[in-house]
């Protein structure tokens, strides 16, 4: 069996970007991808895509978007909040057909899994200002999605992957490696983009576990690392005062003197289930 149907010569994206007016706006995050090479090097880092289901945030103008209609995905599926960037992806979706659909909707207000199904993924270049909330309400239903390839500000990515008793480590850590493994693949610079941003970014693929907590136990596991991390220099046996204390951490093993970025993920697990 062959692969899809190659795309039509399309416009280029300045051209896309010209003709629906599609100048970035800070107000919404954007940052365009227009060089194909690099695009499709975004594509490869979410493995094999043939006979997914991927969903795309934020597509803008849509050079990741080409790149996905280019894999073996079964279907590609774009959520845009731009009424100018629907325009180009529906523009898109006259030539790439039922493989392309197109939702016009914020994507913190959609329920991304409901749209497609299984197998799923995510593959995006997220807008700066919405990247963590977007990636949380994510992780509360990991288990729905094969892999989350997702682009972030580099800064944001390093928290992503920080291992313990390093720097960067912090509540989107925790979050991220207690619910699959994750990791960085490309660093990207400024000049990539239209308009540059001021900072790096980076791609990480996040591979959720099999097995997920149940929506009660995430939610507990976001209160106590926003305590945990809520007050970096605080000793755990202050942090966590409101739940619990020192007779939590003694009920977990856990010296009171230890800061919240020194415990591992299987420490947190152990403070939660005791929650």
């Amino acid at each position: 069996m062959g692969g899809p149907a190659p795309l039509p010569p399309l416009p280029s994206l300045r051209d896309v970007i010209a003709r629906h007016g599609l100048d970035a706006r800070r107000s919404l995050g954007q940052h365009f991808l227009l060089d194909a090479n690099l695009t499709a090097r975004i594509a490869r880092q979410a493995g094999t895509l043939d006979g997914r289901h991927v969903v795309e945030v934020g597509p803008g103008p849509g050079g990741l978007t080409r790149a996905l209609l280019a894999t073996g995905a079964a279907d590609v599926t774009v959520v845009e909040i731009d009424a100018r960037a629907v325009g180009a992806m529906q523009e898109l979706q006259a030539e790439a057909g039922e493989r392309l659909l197109v939702v016009a909707g914020d994507a913190m207000a959609v329920d991304l899994a409901g749209l497609v199904p299984a197998p799923r993924q995510i593959v995006a270049n997220l807008p700066y200002n919405l990247a963590s909330p977007l990636l949380v309400g994510w992780l509360r239903q990991a288990g729905c999605w094969e892999r989350l390839t997702l682009m972030f500000q580099l800064e944001v990515a390093e928290r992503i992957c920080a291992a313990p008793a390093t720097p960067a480590r912090g509540r989107l850590s925790v979050l991220a490696q207690w619910c699959g493994t994750a990791e960085m693949r490309l660093r990207v610079p400024p000049a990539a983009f239209v308009p540059p941003p001021k900072v790096w970014s980076a791609v990480v693929v996040l591979t959720p576990h099999p097995a997920q907590p149940e929506p009660a136990l995430f939610a507990a596991m976001e209160r106590l690392t926003a305590a945990a991390f809520g007050q970096r220099r605080k000793m755990l046996r202050g942090a966590l005062r409101g739940l619990g204390g020192e007779a939590l951490l003694a009920r977990a093993g856990i010296a009171p003197e230890r800061r919240a970025e020194t415990l591992t993920v299987a420490e947190f697990d152990r403070l939660v289930r005791l929650l």
